[in-house]
């Protein structure tokens, strides 16, 4: 979870018995190392990086552009011209930080690994992780030579996972359909992740094939997720109604809070959003605005539609609890 990966975090998680984990995109290489360090020297070594695979140059248009500056100046700051410029940290330069760090796993998102990367990532005894968000995006990143799939169903908060960012609203498919038809069409061990916050789900994603589960929101109140508080207050009122799929924050499509902000900018008569990373650049000033002053109406609130089972509980303990429940349930 980019922006959401404290390192504290991870250290209750990997010490309780599961798999901590950072979302590195938005990390120069010395913070990644910096991270994995930190975590390495408090914790069993237990944890994974994640890297987004980028996408192709965006699509620029300064008319367009200045639209949108001006939609966003009604919720935050003036919008410079020169907002739209921002781009991410060097990926192949992160790539080789993650090599170093030497994790037990690395995984991808939206796209898999060039098979290069994967030979080297295999030669050092790491393994891979694909994250996929539809069953034919699964088939690819097995014949890549994914050693797991982390399929992420249609309620997880954040980010799609989709290969292709253009379809990523077409291609919105639950995840207790789509775990098990990844289950029966590769021989890897299948990860599942959407919307899944307490040990009933963990128990069902079992059921369906699933070899673990991967949980997000369902942390975020923790006291060691270290996020905006105003945000982990949200997600105790947020029903699974009120989250809701849009590209107006980064540009990317993503599930958050239906704040105010984001019925303004999906509204039919708001000017579309401007691709990734041009769109995340152009609210930069309103996210930070929004989070110093605590105002979750325009803040980028990340949420799966389980949000409101997040519990404001240690990490840890709410690690050994899902498995002793998941295990009672199963039983």
């Amino acid at each position: 979870m980019a922006g959401a990966s404290a390192p504290e975090l991870s250290i209750a998680v990997a010490n309780a018995g599961g798999l901590g984990a950072c979302g590195a995109l938005l990390m120069q290489p010395g913070k990644i190392l910096e991270w994995a360090a930190t975590v390495r020297a408090a914790s069993n070594d237990r944890f994974q990086l994640n890297l987004w695979v980028p996408d192709p140059p965006p699509h620029r248009d300064a008319e367009h552009e200045a639209r949108l500056r001006a939609f966003l100046a009604s919720w935050g700051p003036p919008v410079p011209p020169e907002a739209g410029d921002a781009t991410p940290p060097d990926f192949a330069a992160q790539c080789d930080a993650l090599l170093e760090a030497s994790p037990p796993v690395i995984s991808s998102v939206m796209g898999v690994f060039p098979p290069e990367y994967v030979s080297r990532v295999k030669a050092r005894g790491i393994a891979w992780f694909a994250i996929v968000s539809t069953l034919g995006e699964a088939k690819i990143a097995a014949d890549a030579g994914a050693d797991a799939i982390v399929v992420q169903g249609a309620e997880a908060g954040g980010h799609r996972a989709a290969f292709d960012a253009a379809r990523a609203e077409q291609e919105l498919v639950g995840l207790f359909a789509l775990l098990p038809a990844v289950v029966d069409a590769v021989s890897v061990p299948v990860v599942a992740t959407g919307g899944i916050a307490d040990a009933r789900g963990v128990a069902a994603a079992f059921a369906l094939g699933a070899s673990a589960v991967q949980i997000g929101t369902g942390f975020l109140r923790c006291p060691e997720a270290n996020i905006n508080p105003a945000w982990a207050d949200a997600l105790r009122a947020t029903t699974p109604e009120r989250t809701r799929v849009s590209r107006v924050f980064s540009g990317r499509a993503g599930r958050s809070v239906a704040t105010a902000y984001v019925r303004a900018a999906t509204a039919d008569d708001a000017p579309a959003p401007a691709p990734y990373p041009v769109q995340r650049g152009l609210t930069a000033s309103m996210r930070a605005g929004a989070a110093k002053s605590g105002d979750i109406e325009r803040m980028q609130a990340w949420a799966g539609q389980s949000a409101a089972l997040a519990r404001n509980a240690p990490a840890g303990e709410l690690v050994r609890s899902f498995w002793e429940e998941t295990q009672a349930i199963l039983a």
